[in-house]
């Protein structure tokens, strides 16, 4: 059975969902009715800032609080889904603080980070004013994806803008309809 981890990295204030999260669900709904979703809004976590300990400790210890269910889900999940908004024609905070953590995992002694997530997919699910200022963005998904040996998965992009703006792009409305059918 497959799990999608669907990571919101969006930091609208509480009660507002945005475009990016408003395509994400539309999405989501095409996925088969045996799969697993896992929905996780990043900025709600306390998760604290990451300290490269690499050329001093060398290894890291166990995650605590928020941080461990975190890991968790990441390794029990089959897919990875990016909810990432583009930010400054970048990776929404929330979210690089998730992945330079990563760096952290991969040095725990005993989680094999690297061995366990080899082969799973990673998606983005990505809006903004244009398409062309989102490529930055996911050109560093893909690398992350392919260090980790990941398969990237074509993202997903839609018109971001006014709350809402999204359910006027047909196109990432229907591309968003049929993203996960290969699954």
């Amino acid at each position: 059975m497959s799990h999608f981890l669907f990571l919101n990295a969006s930091t609208r204030e509480p009660g507002h969902v945005g475009n990016t999260e408003t395509l994400a669900r539309h999405a989501a709904a095409g996925l088969p009715s045996n799969s697993r979703q896992t929905w996780c809004k990043l900025a709600d976590l306390e998760i604290p800032p990451f300290v490269d300990l690499r050329h001093t400790a060398g290894t890291y210890p166990m995650p605590v609080g928020e941080a461990k269910p975190l890991l968790d889900l990441t390794l029990e999940a089959t897919d990875l889904v990016f909810v990432s908004p583009v930010y400054w024609f970048s990776v929404p905070s929330p979210l690089k603080t998730y992945l330079d953590h990563w760096s952290a995992w991969l040095r725990i002694p005993g989680v094999e980070f690297k061995e366990r997530m080899a082969n799973k997919r990673l998606w983005v699910i990505a809006t903004s004013g244009n398409r062309e200022k989102a490529q930055p963005m996911f050109d560093s998904y893909r690398l992350c994806a392919e260090f980790l040996g990941m398969q990237f998965m074509t993202p997903l992009w839609g018109k971001g803008g006014a709350p809402d703006a999204v359910l006027a792009d047909e196109a990432a409305l229907a591309a968003g309809a049929t993203l996960f059918q290969a699954v």
